[in-house]
């Protein structure tokens, strides 16, 4: 069994991967050491595994389309006051097959059995299918 757990998150408003990248290159979206973060209101309880190596993977338009590494977790505080989880993360967005996943709020844990393949070296580059088209093959099985 594996030592490690990883997140799942709906990106929510991304239409493709590459939103997903012009979101995050936005400098209010990056730490001070500018790497790329999400903020969350929930601090993960299963922190330790986190960082052993997970990632978070990313729902874009229903389906998991790419995974992040994730690289620490850091506490801040927002204006309101209130503390939050801020979820660093690699700057390289990793594409992944595509698997369907339903609405969900939050973040969610993800175990490494149930994450879905990177693509194969050479495909990450790939132009991506449209959105109906991927979620159509992801719901037969075929991505």
């Amino acid at each position: 069994m594996d030592n490690y757990i990883n997140l799942i998150k709906l990106s929510v408003g991304t239409e493709c991967v590459e939103s997903l990248a012009k979101w995050q290159a936005r400098k209010d979206v990056r730490t001070k050491d500018g790497l790329p973060r999400h903020v969350t209101r929930m601090w993960p309880k299963r922190e330790a595994e986190i960082l052993n190596g997970g990632s978070i993977y990313w729902v874009i338009k229903g389906v998991i389309q790419a995974r992040q590494r994730i690289v620490r977790l850091e506490e801040i505080t927002r204006a309101d006051g209130i503390r939050r989880c801020a979820i660093v993360l690699d700057p390289e967005i990793i594409r992944t097959q595509g698997s369907q996943r339903r609405a969900f709020q939050g973040w969610r844990y993800l175990a490494p059995e149930d994450a879905p393949p990177d693509l194969p070296e050479g495909r990450e580059d790939e132009t991506e299918l449209p959105v109906e088209l991927n979620r159509a093959l992801a719901e037969i099985g075929v991505l």
